[in-house]
């Protein structure tokens, strides 16, 4: 059978009683067991054929095939949200299992008494598995982040209503919290209609916000400038006394690039006759 060190050949064991293996590793993971149906009809995962693909990976040491593989795993189970209790259960019993048979691996018996190749075996193992599981979480992690983030930005997009109410007139209508990221939203959304729908006159009415911080209202003065600089008019409605006060101490100067209405019915009625 070759020594205990060809990997090839452990691999070939593994393969060879790869029935075996399966019905060890379920048993070595009854609430992964109970669930594999339901995997594979969710997210089309193969439990038992993604866990050989595993451990081959491991055992011939190919480390490459291996990060890639648990990125894909990682976006698979990110996408269909299968739950992680499961994949940390059943990573665990492959750890388990594959150790169970190579402990009945012939050559480890004939090799017993040669301690440093054992655990160079032992740390290519462990340190694969581990490098799997790493490496699937990581991509796990990064694919729901990246979806809340496209999540907010939709929503964000939609909660920035820049309403046309001629060919060359609209409103933007701003009300709840704003912070940094919103406040970038409202920029790229702002400038980005400006000059798709070639408006003139942007009427920006605040009487839904009560408040913004220090940085929050530098950035909202950039926006203005910006859209002075797009060749656009912007005109301010319904400022709150709270945040005239918050402007007037940090030293905001809005008469050089905006124009101020009390109300936004004021505003309208002049735009709209």
């Amino acid at each position: 059978m070759g020594t205990f060190n060809d990997t090839r050949n452990i691999s070939e064991y593994i393969t060879k009683n790869n029935e075996d293996f399966q019905k060890k590793l379920l048993s070595e993971a009854v609430n992964v067991a109970s669930n594999i149906e339901g995997i594979l009809k969710a997210g089309n995962i193969d439990l038992l054929k993604n866990a050989q693909r595993l451990v081959l990976y491991v055992v011939e040491n190919s480390t490459d095939k291996l990060i890639t593989f648990a990125k894909e795993e990682g976006v698979a189970w990110a996408k269909y949200s299968i739950t992680l209790a499961f994949k940390l259960e059943w990573v665990h019993a492959i750890r388990r299992t594959l150790w169970h048979f190579i402990k009945h691996y012939e050559p480890l018996n004939e090799n017993v008494n040669n301690v440093e190749t054992f655990y160079k075996l032992e740390q290519r193992i462990n340190d694969g598995i581990d490098e799997f599981l790493n490496t699937f979480l990581i991509s796990y992690s990064q694919y729901k982040d990246e979806l809340i983030l496209s999540q907010r930005k939709l929503v964000e997009h939609l909660s920035v209503p820049i309403i046309p109410i001629s060919t060359t007139v609209a409103v933007l209508p701003l009300i709840g919290t704003f912070d940094s990221y919103r406040m970038n939203i409202i920029e790229e959304k702002i400038l980005t209609d400006i000059s798709r729908l070639r408006i003139l006159t942007l009427i920006i009415d605040l009487s839904g916000i009560s408040d913004m911080d220090e940085v929050t209202i530098s950035h909202f003065q950039k926006v203005l400038i910006g859209i002075s600089l797009m060749g656009a008019k912007s005109i301010l409605t319904g400022l709150r006394p709270e945040l005239v006060r918050q402007m007037v101490h940090i030293g905001i100067d809005l008469n050089s690039y905006t124009e101020t209405k009390a109300t936004l019915q004021q505003t309208l009625n002049k735009y709209l006759v």
